[in-house]
């Protein structure tokens, strides 16, 4: 097993990003995903019309000259709603991916380092991932309650053991380095061979992973908001624009294609970057680049 790290010069970095870039897939990616990002941190300049503005008398209007996405069933913006509903729906991602990342790491280590508590988290991982991510959320949202930081707590949790899977077989492997027995051999405390010597050269893998994890949670929270489980309805969310134009199908296919179009342009350049990522990161599948 190869651990790929950030380690290295930063001549090793800039080839790493130039290899990641030279992929037109990976490139185009990255040029969608800022553009979403860019476009869901400016809405509230770049916003043609307020998303919470009522206007019964433009309701169900096609997409034109005016109102360039159409309208709803209140005779809101459209695209007013849907690059607003991107901060929330970007922002869930991401502090999804904080979360996980931070439970997920925690887990992995100990389990992975510490051959004691090894069994005990590797069952709980397990025990997590025999669930379904959707049916797992669903649970947890609906202990917790339906609302915006209850669906962050609950995809947090879901796909923790996703990254701690990944941490904890990594880290079997780097325990066992020359360098990290030399480091306990000098006496270092094992909180900083953890933190120097292990988690330092997991920052590829888990950066990775990241990456797959902001897609999920995306699509999670979508699917938890057209449940009507997830955020609020009046919130404007990717997930909850295509649940509340669902009953307009067929007749105003408009208030769920766009915020549709949102969410599948940001999955699959976040897994398309991922992938680019991982095949990057990876000094065996470097060398076939």
């Amino acid at each position: 097993m190869t651990i790929a790290t950030f380690s290295g010069g930063g001549a090793e970095r800039w080839q790493a990003l130039r290899l990641l870039v030279a992929r037109r897939t990976v490139l185009i990616s990255l040029i969608v995903l800022a553009v979403l990002v860019a476009a869901a941190a400016l809405a509230p300049w770049i916003s043609p019309f307020d998303p919470y503005k009522l206007s019964i008398m433009n309701r169900l209007q096609a997409p034109g000259a005016t109102h360039w996405f159409g309208t709803d069933d209140f005779g809101r913006d459209v695209f007013s709603r849907v690059i607003h509903g991107g901060r929330l729906s970007l922002l869930v991602g991401f502090l999804v991916v904080l979360l996980s990342s931070v439970l997920g790491i925690a887990l992995g280590l100990v389990a992975g380092f510490f051959r004691g508590a090894d069994k005990f988290v590797s069952r709980l991982i397990d025990a997590m991932m025999a669930f379904p991510d959707i049916l797992l959320a669903i649970a947890l949202v609906a202990a917790l309650g339906p609302s915006l930081l209850n669906v962050v707590i609950a995809l947090g949790i879901v796909y923790a053991p996703r990254l701690a899977r990944i941490v904890r077989a990594s880290t079997l492997v780097i325990r066992e380095l020359p360098f990290v027995e030399a480091a306990r051999a000098l006496g270092v405390p094992t909180r900083r061979i953890v933190v120097v010597h292990v988690l330092r050269n997991l920052v590829s893998p888990i950066l990775v992973q990241g990456t797959f994890i902001f897609a999920y949670a995306i699509l999670a929270e979508a699917g938890l908001s057209f449940l009507g489980v997830g955020v609020s309805p009046e919130i404007p969310t990717w997930g909850t624009m295509i649940n509340a134009g669902q009953q307009y199908m067929g007749s105003a296919d408009w208030i769920m294609v766009f915020p549709g179009i949102a969410i599948v342009l940001s999955v699959m350049s976040l897994q398309l970057v991922g992938d680019g990522l991982r095949d990057v990161l990876d000094p065996r599948l470097r060398k076939e680049l």
